[in-house]
């Protein structure tokens, strides 16, 4: 997309300790929501209704909501973003705005989206002449782009459509011959487009027949989404890592270690890559989109080579600040008849403001790497486990319903005792509460 000035700053400083009436109208204020939207929000009408969850998928009998929170403070090819993030998990946001503060004074992020391709796979199976039918689909390669075309005119008068066609041959585990694998490489433009590429690929089966002498078997999308790669990069200065007990080099160097762990260990990079996704995934939740798919490919992604390795990259460039960059495949939408059926969605979208799927795609690798960049710099300062003990303590003194007056201090007292239980929040609420 074009650079724009930002004309609205995602820096709400202090945002998590206004009320929920107080965020709603800073983000009126700031230009992020509409006074509708607002209302909506304020009202519950923009939550999934068990009427239309009924019209979306079978035997519904209610409906499970999650979260919806904002990251915030990110900025990314120089425009600004909140982003919308459904999600249980508490430390994912608050790691998430610090990971963007701290990236933000290095210049922010900087995001790539390849085209979008999706590829649709029709296997050819019965093939007596596997190489001769490879050489004839090849051939006639203009003729299976110009037919699958013919199927979605709409999506042509977009810019998108099927853009070539690739042919692989798969041997038999079981005597026999090779099976003939046709791809049709399609862009979806701002479409998920699964449901598109697998019409088209119903739709060139019989030509693909013809042509091969064979019988179409399957005909279906790939998930494996690698003509749809992102690559996120971020420059962090080292006055924004340093800590109490730990100068700025010694949390980069920390970084860089534990990155290199993940990058050779596969019992490491998997919790690794899960962390990266923590961000996405919320992300993609909140969007619409089809975050299963997204998991399977990123994973698959980090499999590709001789062993599954880290997603990211984190290094020291020549001023000795901390880089990092992750890659990985994202092939998300923002139309598409599931999308509207949500009414959150529509909500999510007006937060975004994103134009193109593309764009979308470059702030989820953003989100991705920030991610990355908080879960390891907390591993490598205070632990993990102190900045999850705190968190858990929250929602540990909420379960045990401590009036709000006295929230702030038992979560402080539990949290102090080390002993972060039921019985021991209920314990410090009712010494608070004791008459003097």
């Amino acid at each position: 997309g074009r650079m724009s000035a930002p004309d609205k700053s995602a820096r709400l400083p202090a945002f998590y300790r206004l009320s929920l009436r107080e965020r709603w109208q800073t983000l009126q204020r700031a230009g992020w929501l509409s006074a509708e939207d607002v209302a909506a929000l304020a009202a519950g009408r923009c939550t999934l209704s068990t009427a239309k969850a009924d019209s979306m998928i079978e035997n519904v009998v209610g409906t499970f909501t999650l979260p919806l929170a904002l990251g915030l403070n990110f900025l990314v090819n120089g425009r600004e973003h909140v982003v919308p993030l459904a999600v249980e998990e508490p430390s994912i946001v608050a790691a998430l705005g610090a990971s963007a503060k701290a990236v933000r004074a290095g210049g922010g992020f900087f995001a790539q989206a390849d085209e979008q391709l999706l590829i649709g796979q029709v296997q050819v199976v019965d093939v007596d002449h596997p190489s001769r039918a490879q050489q004839a689909l090849l051939a006639h390669k203009q003729r299976i782009i110009d037919l699958a075309n013919s199927l979605h005119p709409n999506m042509i008068a977009r810019g998108g459509g099927a853009r070539d066609v690739e042919v692989r041959l798969l041997p038999r585990r079981t005597k026999g011959l090779d099976m003939v694998v046709v791809h049709l490489l399609v862009d979806t433009c701002d479409a998920m487009g699964a449901n598109l590429v697998n019409t088209m690929c119903e739709g060139v089966a019989g030509l693909v027949e013809e042509l091969t002498g064979g019988r179409a078997f399957l005909r279906i999308l790939s998930n494996f989404t690698d003509r749809a790669l992102v690559t996120a990069r971020a420059v962090v200065p080292l006055t924004q890592l340093q800590c109490r007990a730990h100068s700025g080099a010694q949390v980069r160097d920390g970084i860089i270690l534990a990155n290199d762990f993940a990058r050779l260990d596969p019992y490491r990079a998997v919790t690794h890559n899960k962390g990266i996704m923590n961000g996405i995934d919320a992300l993609a939740v909140a969007s619409g989109n089809d975050w299963r798919a997204l998991e399977a490919a990123a994973h698959a992604y980090a499999g590709r080579g001789p062993s599954y390795t880290a997603l990211t990259d984190w290094r020291a460039d020549a001023d000795g600040n901390l880089v990092g960059e992750l890659t990985l495949p994202l092939k998300v939408g923002i139309v598409g008849g599931n999308m509207a059926a949500n009414p959150t969605v529509p909500l999510v979208q007006r937060l975004l403001k994103v134009t193109s799927a593309r764009q979308l795609a470059e702030l989820m690798a953003a989100v991705g790497l920030a991610q990355n960049l908080g879960a390891l710099r907390a591993l490598c300062t205070e632990g993990i486990q102190r900045g999850h003990m705190s968190l858990h303590a929250r929602s540990v003194v909420s379960s045990a319903g401590v009036p709000p007056e006295h929230f702030e201090e038992v979560v402080r007292r539990l949290t102090q005792s080390g002993d972060i239980k039921l019985w021991k929040a209920q314990q410090i609420a009712a010494s608070l509460q004791a008459p003097t």
